[in-house]
């Protein structure tokens, strides 16, 4: 349908932009939507697509029903509170508004004491903690909606990626990280991800602790080395050429300054589920515009915190509202280049994490960019538009329209013709049944609709109380330490110090533990004085007590 259309009659049949005979012409009109005199003034069609939206329960606001090129502010278009753990997805061309979705979603999820997770790829998000302004263009959507629009800001805590940019640093372990993501980061092939498993199987049997890169560097270089090569028929499947290219990509990966996403203290995903004084949910807003030349980094660093909560959190079921609402921006790059393995995985993430209370939103260009079992899982929609100005775009636009249930409206005529801050919606009902797909004029955010100043970003995050815990990094023994002392070696930032040999009757803890330099006896009796296997989750991601 396109905005330039009329409005039709509502006893002549389908209106213009309608697909012909999706109307019968005997079907009477059902009740209208509880809002006051909206029975009157909506056309029937635009009157079935209401009541699809008029629910009992506590809703999420996110707009007016569009018919015809006009806005009917008496259709208002909602999401229910209990449905936003059923999934969603956000999608449609740079520039057309997805952002300010976002930010509007997770203002009234944190007013109703729903915590929210934003990544803010462009920097743009943090704005959400500071009441907004003002202006025409705002008290113009405003009066278009019939929204109630108060300037407003919300609760937030900043977080950036090892600390690169402002906000609290997140940091994860090697070893809670696990292989299969890792595998991701480093772009390794299938073989590859395989043998890095066996490594990190190896590393949890023998007890040497993966806290970061150097850790895993040190227990790789170890395998490779002449005295540690037996120990590769030990763990089976694992050739020397294979544990090199791991070696090589490791080294790789941390001279383009990986190295600090890796390590102690571990950020606490339970941070996340925190509400304010007020009973407000904390918005908690990662940011990433320091590492927008590192996509996969982030988007793998997503999927953690994702995975990292699945394990921890308990089975709620159906609850009146969620624990969480987590967005997944940039969703693509996730899926980009994934082996089937890590796809199935995030597959049974999304399906399974649904009954821990926690809802997930990828936000993405095309629903194709995400694959069709992710897809399948995802019950609530808002598309905004896409462009048709190549054959691969036509083709993305028609692969859209086909995800969509079947609508009164002409979807790719409308899909092309929507402007910013509008979008097509169907979302789930209370009943969990799809709702009609609903052509609507979005609200306006109330907090600020762009980046807070640096100096008040870096304020908040001195001052939150979370600083003092994560913000300063930690470099405890792990793999590394004991591999260089248990060989005898030196560590690259030891070289200048020289340690006096201990005398032979007064060996060092980790020779008590071992029982020889040689690693090939320190192996022996590791496997079975302090040998453990971690139990890993389908990410290959630890499981953690709190």
């Amino acid at each position: 349908m396109s905005d330039r259309e009329t409005v039709p009659g509502a006893t002549t049949g389908p209106p213009t932009g309608m697909k012909p005979g999706s109307m019968p012409e005997a079907k009477p009109a059902p009740a209208a939507p509880e809002a006051p005199g909206s029975a009157p003034a909506l056309p029937r069609p635009a009157l079935e697509i209401a009541s699809g939206y008029a629910f009992t329960g506590p809703a999420l606001d996110l707009g007016a029903l569009l018919w015809d090129g006009t806005c009917l502010p008496d259709a208002q278009i909602r999401i229910p509170l209990p449905m936003l753990n059923r999934h969603g997805l956000v999608a449609g061309a740079t520039g057309t508004g997805k952002t300010k979705t976002l930010q509007l979603i997770a203002e009234q999820l944190s007013a109703q004491g729903v915590p929210v997770f934003l990544a803010d790829i462009k920097g743009d998000v943090s704005g959400i903690s500071a009441p907004g302004q003002p202006n025409e263009k705002v008290q113009a959507r405003a009066s278009d909606v019939h929204q109630q629009w108060t300037a407003t800001g919300f609760p937030a805590e900043f977080y950036t990626l090892g600390g690169l940019g402002h906000g609290i640093p997140v940091r994860a372990t090697i070893t809670s990280f696990g292989p299969v993501l890792l595998s991701k980061v480093l772009q390794l092939n299938q073989t590859q991800e395989q043998s890095l498993g066996l490594i990190f199987h190896y590393a949890d049997q023998k007890g040497l602790e993966l806290i970061d890169l150097k850790d895993l560097r040190a227990v790789v270089a170890f395998l490779t080395s002449d005295e540690g090569k037996a120990e590769l028929k030990n763990i089976g499947g694992l050739s020397t050429a294979t544990a090199g290219v791991i070696l090589r990509s490791l080294t790789a990966f941390e001279t383009q300054g990986m190295a600090d996403f890796f390590g102690e203290p571990e950020f606490d995903t339970s941070e996340l589920l925190r509400t304010a004084g007020d009973g407000r949910g904390i918005v908690s807003v990662l940011e990433l515009p320091a590492v927008q030349d590192k996509p996969q980094l982030f988007s793998t660093f997503l999927m953690w915190l994702l995975a990292d909560l699945f394990h921890d959190l308990p089975e709620v079921g159906d609850a009146d509202k969620p624990k969480l609402v987590f967005f997944f921006d940039e969703a693509h790059l996730l899926f980009n280049g994934a082996s089937k393995a890590f796809l199935d995985s995030i597959t049974q993430t999304v399906r399974l994490i649904r009954s821990k209370g926690v809802g997930v939103f990828f936000v993405t260009q095309t629903p194709k960019d995400v694959p069709a079992d992710v897809l399948a899982q995802l019950g609530n929609r808002v598309q905004h538009a896409l462009r048709a100005f190549t054959p691969d775009d036509q083709k993305a636009l028609k692969a859209t329209v086909k995800t969509f249930p079947n609508s009164a409206y002409d979807l790719e005529e409308l899909l092309t013709g929507l402007g910013t801050g509008e979008a097509v919606v169907t979302v789930l009902s209370e009943k969990g049944a799809p709702t009609p797909v609903a052509a609507t004029r979005l609200r306006a955010p109330e907090s600020l609709m762009g980046p807070i100043d640096a100096a008040a970003l870096d304020e908040a995050v001195r001052s939150s109380r979370l600083h003092g815990r994560y913000a300063q990094a930690v470099d405890r023994a792990s793999a590394y330490e004991k591999l260089s002392e248990a060989r005898g070696a030196k560590g690259p930032d030891e070289m200048k110090q020289q340690k006096a040999p201990k005398p032979k009757d007064d060996p060092s803890v980790v020779e008590q533990v071992v029982g020889s330099g040689m690693f090939k006896s320190l192996a022996r009796s590791l496997g079975t004085q302090i040998g453990r296997e971690i139990t890993r989750s389908v990410f290959g991601t630890a499981r953690r007590r709190r």
